[in-house]
């Protein structure tokens, strides 16, 4: 007879096989939906989507049709992978955690600054060729185009994300009558020509930081939520794990191991 973990842990890993599927959209979704076509957090939690996928089919099989050895695989593999998503989300908590913009008086958009964020982070937009990758992506997506009709009234009520802000415009702060050399930097990187504004600006490597930073933060929530159901369907597989190394014994659950109805020291009695 079927035992009920066996059809619990198939029915869960139906489950999760189910829910893989959107990690790995989510992952997709995090790289097409952002102008800078970042890569490097939303890659691993594509990776671990497919491993939960090709783990809840043979932990399904092995579940439903008694294969102990595919449900020892499946346990291993799972507790690996519970590791490895759990080590994702800490990870990405530690990098993307700091951050953040700064308000600016009188107006509705926030600025952002490189140096509030982590270092590796930093290290990471900073490498010259990787910044030309994400540059020539924002340029694509015409991000500031939207913006460039705006007058100085919507400068003052409308809000930016955070890559506009960075990228599509010099910091609120700069003053371009000054003698002085004594302002932000980014203020003399800025250009009107479309194909420059300040895209070579640290403000705009930030608001690229921060644009990913915000989307993680989106996915945390079911990268917490999988973690817990995977722990959860581990303990359970390892029951259905016992029931297929007894269907596979000599003596199989609830068959009785006497071999003989009458012992011979009942003979003597």
């Amino acid at each position: 007879m079927t035992r009920v973990s066996n059809t619990l842990i198939g029915f869960l890993n139906l489950l999760t096989l189910l829910i893989s599927i959107p990690i790995i959209g989510g992952g997709l979704w995090m790289a097409k939906s952002t102008a800078t076509c970042e890569s490097f957090l939303q890659r691993p939690l594509m990776v671990v989507g497919f491993i939960i996928l090709l783990v809840s089919l043979a932990g399904f099989i092995g579940a439903c049709y008694h294969v102990a050895w595919a449900l020892w695989v499946y346990l291993v593999v799972m507790l690996l992978l519970i590791m490895a998503l759990l080590a994702v989300t800490i990870f990405g908590f530690v990098v993307v955690g700091p951050g953040g913009g700064v308000e600016v008086p009188g107006r509705a958009y926030r600025e952002y600054h490189l140096v509030n964020y982590s270092p590796w982070l930093r290290k990471r937009i900073e490498n010259n060729n990787y910044w030309m990758t994400v540059r020539t992506c924002i340029l694509g997506s015409k991000t500031c185009s939207k913006i460039v009709m705006w007058t100085p009234i919507d400068y003052m009520h409308e809000n930016m994300s955070p890559i506009q802000s960075g990228c599509c415009k010099p910091p609120t702060a700069c003053d371009y009558q000054a003698q002085t050399m004594t302002q932000d930097p980014d203020c003399y990187k800025w250009s009107n020509d479309p194909n420059l504004l300040c895209y070579a600006c640290d403000s705009c490597k930030a608001g690229v930081l921060e644009d990913v930073r915000r989307h993680w933060h989106k996915l945390s929530v079911l990268n917490i939520i999988m973690v817990m159901l995977l722990i959860g369907i581990y303990f359970v597989g390892c029951c259905a794990f016992q029931n297929a190394k007894r269907a596979d014994s000599y003596y199989p659950y609830g068959e009785s191991r006497m071999y003989k109805t009458r012992p011979k020291w009942s003979l003597y009695s």
